[in-house]
């Protein structure tokens, strides 16, 4: 990954003190052009979300309202501004819904409860608000969210991974109330500067 790469396997050498093979700098060599054309598509892509949330910033501030808060980066701002946020939603069972988090009814005769999520919304809305969700537990450990999380899988590990997804819940609905009608999530920590 050093800048230098090229110049620095010129000049490698064996474990014994002998130059390296050219067969195989040749082969390391095409390694580094992948490596290389890799980085530069990285690039390109991130350019092009960059440009994606600077014109969606010129439409709403929403954009910028979410990259303002700690452990929201240009990635998770612009696909949960791009893919959900960016929707008109009557209230919070929408959203979860849209995102495929809200639970599955059940019925049953006089038995009416709810099951776990349906996986019916977008796809990509939900893996990323999971992922999310793990992240906010570390830049947003005293969040009213983090604090909520650790209460109810203080007693084991064996709810984390199912509790997290009622985090992601709460966490899309908190994000959607701070965009659109600007409730700050409670404890949450705004970025300086």
């Amino acid at each position: 990954m050093r800048r230098d790469r090229r110049k620095r396997l010129q000049a490698l050498k064996t474990g014994d003190g002998r130059p390296l093979p050219a067969y195989l700098k040749m082969q390391i060599g095409r390694e580094l052009d992948r490596l290389e054309l890799l980085l530069e598509q990285i690039k390109a892509v991130e350019a092009e979300r960059d440009a994606m949330l600077a014109a969606a910033e010129a439409v709403s501030p929403a954009p910028a309202m979410l990259l303002n808060l700690k452990g929201i980066g240009p990635e998770f701002a612009t696909v949960l501004w791009s893919e959900g946020l960016s929707r008109h939603f009557g209230n919070r069972r929408q959203v979860a819904a849209y995102a495929g988090l809200a639970p599955t009814p059940w019925q049953s005769g006089s038995i009416d409860y709810d099951q776990g999520v349906s996986k019916a919304g977008n796809a990509r809305l939900r893996t990323t608000l999971i992922q999310l969700a793990w992240l906010w537990l570390r830049h947003q450990p005293h969040s009213a969210l983090s604090l909520w999380f650790e209460d109810r899988v203080k007693n084991g590990d064996r709810l984390k991974k199912t509790t997290i997804v009622a985090l992601a819940r709460k966490l899309l609905v908190a994000l959607w109330k701070y965009v659109n009608a600007g409730v700050v999530i409670e404890g949450a920590v705004i970025k300086a500067g």
